[in-house]
């Protein structure tokens, strides 16, 4: 059971970003909105994730930083609810986590919904 977060894992670029929201499946898990596809490019690992935060709600960089990690702590520790199964079925997955509340909420309320979500997306594209 890896709980790491390696930099392979994040889902970067510009381009990729963009497809991603422009082609994926989204849902809303309040706070967070989940989109996520799977990717026509080939990637190294099973999973690559992006975590978002609006300037637009949250204006100072420390709050929307604090949101942002965590939510990664969330996912980080309950990964392998998706990432597993993503590797046993052979599966690539982008997916990306927005942020949409209007203040920040607790750590096991995100992580919660963070859960919830994982288990929605896999439960989805795993199972037929």
């Amino acid at each position: 059971m890896d709980t790491s977060l390696p930099k392979k894992e994040h889902l970067c670029g510009e381009i990729r970003i963009n497809k991603l929201f422009a082609g994926g499946k989204a849902f809303i898990a309040y706070p967070v909105r989940v989109v996520y596809m799977v990717p026509t490019e080939e990637q190294v690992v099973a999973v690559r994730i992006m975590f978002s935060v609006p300037k637009k709600k949250f204006k100072r960089a420390v709050d929307r930083n604090r949101i942002k990690r965590l939510m990664r702590e969330a996912y980080r520790l309950n990964k392998n609810i998706l990432v597993e199964k993503c590797i046993e079925k052979n599966i690539r997955l982008q997916i990306a986590f927005h942020y949409v509340a209007d203040q920040e909420l607790e750590f096991d309320v995100i992580e919660t919904k963070i859960i919830q979500a994982l288990t929605r997306i896999s439960e989805k594209l795993i199972t037929p």
